[in-house]
């Protein structure tokens, strides 16, 4: 991918950036923003119908949510949620102090105010939402920032609440589990014109939008407070809107990926019209082939077998090479298919036979269900095993997606996965999917709110890096890292609070934060009070800085316990001055023929051996005072 010349292909990415606030409650109740881990107080079970708009309009995302035929179990606490979450009670007045962050980000990236907030509902009947819609007001339009040299239009920034967070599935997918904690909670969107040229770029716009909302000093920490969504687009390709991505080092790597995605498919498209393959060539003629895998070996057909569901097929003229042609690291032409057939089709997924003979499944078996769907050489052919239904859903959304493979890139909204790959997610959103909120009055933004917003912007990050690297003497390297990270102002707390030396706690939240996150450590579960803690022992010294990481790693696994828990659990007890000395006694005697012959040089060594045995136990001034007068 690093061959690609992204200018040349005419690649264009939007970005929009969505990030938790910080403001004590919901956008439009009183409840705390917080997530529960205990048993839910009240569940309620419901099922959302997608309806039409003024114009007599069914938006296609949220009729293909409606398709799926789910139930919704929802689950909340008394803390957490109330009956607005729950669509019982009408929602309570718009939360100022939200709008007041929302305003500031939007001054400090230049946009322009609106003169009225007016609420309107965007319609989302996947279940994230118990009322079927979410609710979202514009706040600014049109500004700018500065990325490196170059200016970057900004859109518009809105105020929405967020979703209830899925939990999990039950009876094989047919009912759906949400939790509505975080459903309420205010979200900033910021969205920029879509003239980002390159991943690298999409990247670094995002790190820069990302700092001014932590600026800000209002918003949420940790996995999941904030979200990035991409607009991705070539020529001849699709406008294809990627949703969650939540690592901002991901953000290269989904663009190429999509990019890579779309010129494979492009290609595929070029292969299909060479063949002379055309739309009516691709025909939903499905076949029952049942009978032929009575016997099979095949683990998973022979369980749909012996269940007395059926094995369809459905012969793809022109397709035989294509379905195995990889367009994304492990994600295949098969891979598109299959998307389709799992969401349509509610099946597991699908074989196709370009991966023959696999899974069991014999070569005589497919030389079969070739014929039995008169397919020649140069065709494809899927099979799927499921209750007849299923199996007829899926293998239809198999052909359409099959025709559409004659177009090239089909418009959809796909879902980024951790490893930068994405999968079908649902068909892009309509025009007819936003209306009005009917229960909130407009909020008029007057002269003067914004006037006392202007006069108490936060501190711009260029300002911010020169008084860290001046204030705390700390180097450039520490200062930028700070300021990119989420820790700006945790960090300047905790030197205040602890007198733990900056250095020290700057290159903790930034470079052993990140080394933890690396090795599998879920940094994400601690608290920014148990990370306060923690520093405060280490400058009472109670805990050794040595063994901070240590007792930061237990607590990610630990999260209802405190710093001493850990200091206890993990035989941290700091020695005490006369516990010490015992030890550097007998480490002193047993280095005596090396002390005699290097003098004062075999201090160096003897601290290592010191450090090394009561390592995470003692501070090394501790154990440099008393070896220097046993010296």
């Amino acid at each position: 991918m690093t061959t690609i010349d992204y200018t040349k292909i005419g690649l264009k990415v939007g970005l929009e950036i969505h990030q938790q606030l910080n403001v004590g409650s919901k956008l439009f109740c009183s409840c705390q923003p917080e997530l529960f881990k205990e048993e839910p107080e009240i569940t309620f079970l419901r099922r959302l119908r997608p309806t039409q708009s003024e114009l007599g309009q069914v938006d296609p995302a949220a009729f293909f949510e409606f398709q799926k035929g789910v139930k919704i179990l929802y689950e909340a606490n008394h803390k957490n949620a109330c009956l607005v979450e729950m669509d019982e009670e009408p929602p309570h007045a718009l939360n100022m102090d939200a709008l007041k962050v929302v305003l500031t980000a939007s001054l400090m990236m230049n946009m322009q105010p609106v003169d009225e907030v007016h609420i309107m509902r965007k319609t989302v009947i996947d279940g994230s939402n118990t009322t079927g819609f979410q609710r979202t007001s514009i706040i600014a339009l049109d500004g700018w920032i500065k990325v490196g040299e170059k200016v970057i239009p900004m859109q518009a920034a809105s105020l929405e609440e967020d979703a209830a967070r899925k939990i999990g599935t039950e009876d094989e997918g047919k009912t759906i589990r949400y939790r509505i904690d975080r459903l309420g909670i205010p979200l900033i969107e910021v969205t920029t014109a879509p003239v980002i040229y390159s991943p690298l770029e999409a990247q670094q716009v995002a790190l820069a939008i990302g700092r001014i909302l932590r600026d800000t000093g209002k918003v949420m920490r940790g996995l999941g407070v904030i979200r990035q969504d991409l607009n991705v687009s070539i020529p001849n390709g699709a406008l294809i809107e990627i949703k969650g991505v939540q690592e901002l080092e991901l953000i290269s790597t989904v663009i190429e990926y999509e990019v890579q995605r779309q010129l494979g498919l492009l290609s595929v498209k070029e292969e299909l019209h060479k063949r002379g393959i055309t739309k009516e060539a691709l025909k939903p003629n499905f076949v029952d082939v049942t009978d032929i895998f009575k016997e099979s070996k095949s683990k998973v057909i022979r369980k749909a077998v012996d269940k007395n569901q059926k094995v369809l097929a459905v012969k793809l003229a022109g397709f035989a090479g294509l379905l195995g042609k990889e367009l994304m690291p492990n994600f295949r032409v098969g891979s598109e298919l299959s998307d389709r057939a799992k969401f349509w089709g509610r099946v597991g997924g699908i074989f196709h036979t370009d991966e023959m003979p696999n899974y069991g499944i014999t070569p005589e078996e497919i030389t079969a269900v070739c014929k039995a769907v008169s397919a020649n050489e140069g065709d494809g052919v899927v099979f799927v095993a499921d209750v007849a239904e299923n199996t007829q859903d899926a293998l239809k959304a198999v052909v359409d997606r099959a025709q559409e493979a004659l177009i090239g890139v089909p418009a959809e909204t796909r879902t980024a996965k951790d490893d930068g790959t994405t999968r079908y997610m649902r068909p892009r959103p309509g025009a007819a999917r936003m209306y009005p909120e009917t229960d909130i009055p407009a909020q008029t933004i007057t002269a003067e709110l914004i006037k006392d917003i202007c006069a108490n912007l936060p501190e711009p990050a260029e300002k911010k890096l020169a008084r860290l690297m001046k204030q705390y003497t700390l180097n450039e390297k520490l200062s930028k890292q700070i300021i990119d990270s989420e820790c700006a102002m945790l960090f300047e707390d905790i030197v205040k609070e602890t007198g733990v030396a900056a250095s020290t706690v700057a290159a903790f939240l930034t470079e052993t934060v990140k080394s933890l996150k690396r090795d599998g450590i879920a940094v994400e579960n601690i608290s920014e009070y148990q990370i306060k803690a923690l520093f405060t022992a280490v400058g009472l010294g109670t805990l050794a800085k040595e063994a901070a990481a240590e007792v930061f790693s237990w607590l990610t696994k630990n999260e209802d316990k405190t710093v001493q828990d850990a200091i206890t659990t993990l035989g941290l007890k700091m020695f005490t001055e006369t516990e010490l000395e015992p030890i550097v006694d007998r480490i002193i005697a047993a280095s005596k023929p090396t002390i005699e012959k290097n003098g004062k040089g075999a201090f160096g060594m003897l601290m290592g051996v010191v450090m090394k045995e009561v390592r995470g136990k003692a501070t090394p001034e501790l154990v440099s005072k008393i070896l220097k007068q046993k010296l």
